[in-house]
């Protein structure tokens, strides 16, 4: 117990300029005298702790040793408080809080300039376009169902526009080409799912704990990569639609033919988001191969055509 109050202590050095040696006897319902000796043992430790004298006395930790003694340079603490910051944007988790506040409380305060600086140089924005207020609260809640082990029931929309309610266990939450995901055990299917969180309609926390299971997302990547059929495709696109296309594909895999069109060879999943990505191009472009991408786009725009005949 004097171990845990000591260092709970130290953090609250850190985390304030100035704490008295009644606040911590109060917080910790213990003698003034007992904290003292407290205090003690932590300047034996090699931890410096001044006292101040006066009305607006107390104990801090000296203010140099924030920085100086600190494994992480001011760089490595810019980096991770700007990916903390935004993650915690979303999430809204306590114990990110906590964080963001220890790691901008071992810095003194004349380097809190240099820190803001080096933090705006670079910066790391992983909110999903259109993430709206639901979204945020329903990315919030499922991080609570993860941290307390609760099963969630969720009202889940699929690909196929297939609703149905689900059991899962919730293991993990996963941001991926700027949306977010739940990757589950799911009771119903037995098996480990990933679930779109744009796609869950509607959700409830049961009362009952489950006991984590041992396979990770990054066990199960690989496993749901092997399970993922690819297909070769190969496009003719106009040259107006050159940013476009660098965006979307490797630069190693488009080529200029003599027309001044672009010629993209690329091994991508054959999923049916392979044809909202192909028709994100318009006019613009032509499937050269293989023969039945080129039929199911051809068959795709006559349904297309039939609406506005």
């Amino acid at each position: 117990m004097k171990i845990e109050r000591m260092l709970t202590i130290i953090v609250m050095f850190l985390n304030r300029n100035r704490v008295t040696a009644n606040e911590l006897a109060e917080k910790f319902e213990v003698s003034v005298r007992t904290i003292y000796r407290d205090i003690e043992t932590i300047n034996l430790a090699g931890i410096p702790i001044i006292s101040h004298a006066g009305n607006n006395g107390g104990f801090s930790i000296y203010e140099n040793y924030k920085l100086n003694h600190q494994v992480l340079t001011l760089n490595n603490l810019s980096s991770l408080l700007s990916v903390l910051k935004d993650i915690n944007a979303t999430v809204g988790d306590i114990e990110l809080e906590s964080s963001i506040e220890k790691l901008e409380n071992i810095i003194p305060t004349n380097k809190a300039d240099e820190l803001k600086s080096q933090m705006e140089q670079i910066i790391i924005d992983l909110h999903p376009f259109g993430e709206s207020i639901k979204q945020k609260a329903l990315v919030r809640a499922i991080r609570k169902s993860i941290t307390h082990t609760q099963i969630l029931q969720i009202d889940y929309r699929d690909f196929n526009n297939q609703v149905s309610k689900r059991r899962v266990e919730p293991m993990s939450l996963v941001f991926k080409n700027y949306t977010w995901y739940l990757f589950a055990y799911c009771l119903l299917k037995e098996d480990y799912r990933t679930f779109k969180i744009s796609r869950i309609n509607g959700y409830s926390t049961e009362n009952q704990q489950f006991e984590r299971r041992e396979k990770s997302y990054y066990e199960m990547k690989s496993s749901f990569e092997e399970q993922t059929i690819m297909t070769t495709i190969e496009l003719k696109i106009s040259s107006t639609m050159q940013s476009r296309v660098e965006d979307v594909f490797k630069k190693e895999d488009i080529s200029i033919l003599d027309s001044g069109e672009l010629l993209v060879r690329a091994t991508l999943p054959n999923k049916e988001w392979l044809l909202t990505l192909l028709f994100s191009f318009g006019e613009h472009l032509e499937v050269i191969a293989p023969a039945d991408l080129r039929e199911a786009v051809t068959m795709k725009l006559k349904k297309m055509a039939e609406k506005y005949q």
